[in-house]
């Protein structure tokens, strides 16, 4: 699939989340600070958008408003219940002021 434009870096402010759809993957792009993170939009308990969840700028991770388990955002790892399995994680790098996601 390679690398997809996702858009101006001032589009997301710190500490929240946005979602995206690109040929059939649905992806919550997280900023915190300066830095993006790209995950499966898709809580790994509950089909529910995890975009929609609060971002925890203090400990890197993002919330499912529906039940309450988080993620890093950094690895996918489920960090608390009631999910227990993570979710997909893709690479996120800013190129001339863009956020650039890599998938595979």
């Amino acid at each position: 699939m390679g690398d997809h434009l996702i858009g101006d870096v001032d589009s997301i402010t710190s500490g929240s989340a946005k979602r995206f759809d690109i040929e059939g993957v649905r992806l919550a792009i997280a900023r915190v600070g300066d830095t993006f993170y790209a995950l499966a939009d898709r809580c790994s308990h509950e089909d529910f958008s995890l975009s929609l969840g609060e971002v925890f700028v203090e400990t890197c991770e993002i919330e499912c408003a529906r039940h309450g388990a988080t993620f890093d955002l950094l690895t996918g790892a489920a960090m608390c219940f009631p999910a227990t399995i993570g979710v997909a994680v893709y690479p996120v790098n800013v190129v001339g002021g863009e956020i650039v996601v890599t998938l595979p």
